[in-house]
C-alpha cells in the first residue's frame, strides 16, 4: 500500500515514523513547500521530495495521502485528494468552519473513497483501556464522568504558531478530549463552556471548562489547561474520572487504571516507548502507530474508521458550539440543526 505526505512539520515526523512500523505500508513520497524541511525527511524516511501537493499526486498514484498541515489548508488538500481518487487520512482540527468540514466529508464520499480525521487521543492505550473496560460493562451503566488534561508544559516552543491564533485550547487539545468524552459515553444532547487566558504572551484562551450532557444520559465535565502548574507535571496524560451504577473507574496520574466495582483492579496500563520516541511524548507517539494501523486495517476491510469524518462532524461540532457557549454565556442544544 503506497502512501504520501503533506506537510512535513513538527508532528508529522511522529507520522512518518507510525508509518514505518506497519507492515505492508511504504510512505514513498512527501510535500512540504519549506524545502528543507520536506528535503530532510525525504532522506530521513527514504521517500521523494515534492514542493506542490498535485504534482506529487499525479506522478506517484498513492493509495492514500496523509494531511498533516495546518488546519485551513485542510479543504483544498483534502478535496484535491478526493479529485485524485486517494483515501484520506487528515490531522485536527478538521477544518475552520462546519461547512468546509461537512464539503469535506462530501468530496471524499462522493469519489467513494475513506476519510479519516487523525483524532488520535482515543488511540492512546492508557485511555483505550479504559474506553473498552466501560465499554464492556466494567462500571455497569455509567452516570457520571471526568475527562482532564492539566499542565504548564511548554507546547508554544515546537509548535510557535499556536501562540498566535486567536483560538489556542479548545480547538488545539481540547478537541481531543471532547472526542474522548464521545468515545465513553456518546453523542452529546447539550454543552456549556467557560474560558480563561492565562497567560498573556498568547492570543487565545488557554483555560476552558465544558459541562456536557449526553444522550446516554451521562452527565461529563470535560476541563483543559495549560496554565496549571503542578509537580509531578503530568504532560501528556489525560485524567479520567468514571461512575457507573455498578462501580468506579479512575485513569490516575502514571498510567494507573482503577476499576472499583465489587473488589478493586489496579492495572499499569503504562504505553511503551517505542525505539523512536521519546520522553514524555511516547504516550502520544504511539497512539500515532496505533491509529494508522486502524486506517490501513479499515482500507484492507472495507469498513470505515472510528473516527471518520462523519464521525469527526460531531467532535468538531463541540468545539463550535464550546467557543459560542463561552462567548454567549448560553447553554448549546447540540440537537439543533446548525449542529448535526
Amino acid at each position: 500500500m503506497k502512501g504520501a505526505l503533506i506537510g512535513c512539520g513538527f508532528f508529522a515526523q511522529n507520522q512518518m515514523h507510525g508509518w514505518a512500523g506497519i507492515p505492508g505500508v511504504d510512505i514513498v513520497a512527501v510535500c512540504d513547500r519549506d524545502p528543507t524541511r520536506r528535503n530532510d525527511t525525504a532522506a530521513r524516511f527514504g521517500a521523494r521530495p515534492y514542493a506542490d501537493a498535485a504534482d506529487m499526486l499525479a506522478a506517484e498514484s498513492p493509495d492514500f495521502v496523509d494531511i498533516a498541515t495546518t488546519v485551513a489548508s485542510h479543504r483544498p488538500l483534502v478535496e484535491l485528494a478526493a479529485a485524485a481518487g486517494v483515501h484520506v487520512i487528515c490531522q485536527k482540527p478538521f477544518a475552520e468552519t462546519m461547512p468546509d468540514a461537512r464539503a469535506m466529508v462530501a468530496a471524499v464520499d462522493a469519489a467513494g473513497r475513506t476519510l479519516m480525521v487523525h483524532e488520535n487521543f482515543r488511540w492512546q492505550s492508557a485511555v483505550r483501556a479504559a474506553i473498552e473496560a466501560v465499554r464492556g460493562g466494567a462500571v455497569g451503566r455509567p452516570f457520571f464522568g471526568r475527562v482532564s488534561f492539566r499542565s504548564g508544559y511548554d507546547v508554544f516552543s515546537g509548535q510557535p504558531y499556536l501562540a498566535t491564533d486567536p483560538r489556542f485550547i479548545i480547538q488545539d487539545l481540547g478537541i481531543h478530549i471532547l472526542d474522548v468524552a464521545r468515545a465513553l459515553f456518546g453523542d452529546v444532547a447539550t454543552l456549556a463552556a467557560s474560558t480563561r487566558r492565562i497567560n498573556p504572551a498568547i492570543r487565545g484562551e488557554d483555560v476552558a471548562t465544558m459541562l456536557l450532557e449526553h444522550d446516554s444520559g451521562v452527565t461529563s465535565v470535560v476541563d483543559c489547561s495549560y496554565a496549571t502548574r503542578r509537580l509531578p507535571e503530568t504532560f501528556p496524560e489525560t485524567l479520567l474520572e468514571i461512575d457507573g451504577d455498578k462501580g468506579t473507574l479512575r485513569l490516575d496520574a502514571g498510567y494507573r487504571l482503577v476499576i472499583q466495582a465489587g473488589g478493586e483492579q489496579i492495572r499499569d496500563v503504562a504505553p511503551p516507548v517505542l525505539p523512536w520516541a521519546e520522553r514524555p511524548w511516547h504516550n502520544i507517539q504511539e497512539s500515532v502507530r496505533i491509529i494508522q494501523a486502524h486506517f490501513v486495517d479499515c482500507l484492507r476491510r472495507g469498513t470505515q474508521p472510528e473516527t471518520s469524518g462523519h464521525d469527526n462532524l460531531r467532535t468538531l461540532a463541540l468545539v463550535e458550539a464550546a467557543y459560542r457557549s463561552a462567548a454567549d454565556r448560553t447553554r448549546i442544544d447540540m440537537r439543533a440543526p446548525e449542529w448535526t
